[in-house]
């Protein structure tokens, strides 16, 4: 299996808030936050091609490679049952996730397609700790489908607490895949279950350890108090997709328009960031967050 470029310092382009930028940018409906029935029309494969593209176009900019998630972050089977998927819809429309981006390698090199994995439950509550073995039982089908389609690895997005991720570690071993886990924290750097972003990264890592770490759907403001305090730890943490609201997940979630804040701020206090996270190499957006955010991360002007 070809290495992961980015864990050897390759400068990686990741994407934005997708489902936000849908939603508000383009109309889009999207029941639960699903993106995922959108791969089942043709004229949803072309609004997200179109969307994808605007990233490899960063990236070919700014001579890095692109990382690339499938729009499957509600594509496992609870959120399927809600949205009147069976599960092998589920796993058709996973495998096809991977196809409808692999077209795009042609355009850029290297172009890794991530198989996006979301949280069980809702992705800014933490709920009941889940069980490793549950967990890994229950994303494994959608894991083994991004297996099948040829996907490069496995990014579990916006994870809650310490229990699931390390099943979906087990889950994507056993399917033969690399895996990131990303966690996504509260205004205090805490994960929504309350432990420390270093605690998390060492309890997972001490059961079942994967490729490396991320940090989603938080401002750079929120992360940066979970970045405080020596330890080597901060240097499993490759990857960074950040909000472009400051506001709490709470206040997110009850708002009824976009706070997509200013591209320019962001990408200055994302920046920020970077002395405290060494093998930091891998940076997109989050919620709020669209080609232009993601452009002026990685110091371009417009896309």
């Amino acid at each position: 299996m070809t290495p992961l470029p980015q864990l050897a310092g390759r400068p990686m382009v990741t994407d934005g808030g997708l489902e936000t930028d849908l939603i508000y940018h383009h109309d889009v409906d999207l029941p639960d936050f699903a993106a995922y029935p959108l791969v089942d029309g043709e004229h949803g494969r072309e609004l997200l091609l179109r969307y994808y593209e605007a990233y490899v176009e960063i990236a070919r900019r700014a001579g890095a490679g692109v990382q690339l998630e499938t729009p499957t972050w509600r594509a496992s089977g609870d959120w399927g049952d809600r949205l009147g998927h069976s599960a092998a819809d589920l796993r058709r429309i996973n495998r096809e996730s991977v196809a409808m981006l692999a077209r795009l390698r042609d355009d850029l090199d290297p172009l890794l397609v991530s198989g996006c994995v979301g949280p069980r439950g809702d992705g800014y509550v933490a709920g009941e700790e889940a069980s490793p073995d549950d967990a890994a039982r229950y994303h494994a089908p959608q894991i083994e489908a991004f297996a099948e389609g040829g996907a490069d690895l496995v990014s579990a997005l916006t994870m809650t607490g310490v229990g699931e991720a390390i099943g979906i570690v087990r889950a994507a071993r056993s399917a033969g895949l690399p895996v990131a886990i990303s966690f996504t924290v509260e205004l205090d750097g805490r994960l929504p279950s309350g432990a420390t972003l270093a605690e998390a990264v060492a309890a997972v890592d001490a059961d079942a350890a994967p490729d490396y770490f991320m940090v989603n759907c938080a401002h750079p403001g929120h992360i940066a108090p979970g970045l405080a305090g020596e330890g080597a730890w901060r240097s499993r943490i490759v990857g960074l997709r950040a909000n472009a609201s400051e506001r709490s997940h709470e206040e997110l979630d009850a708002a009824t328009e976009l706070d997509e804040g200013d591209p320019v701020a962001l990408a200055r206090a994302q920046d920020a960031l970077r002395p405290l996270l060494p093998r930091l190499a891998l940076i997109g957006g989050c919620c709020g967050t669209d080609a232009r955010h993601v452009a002026a991360m990685w110091g371009l002007d417009k896309i």
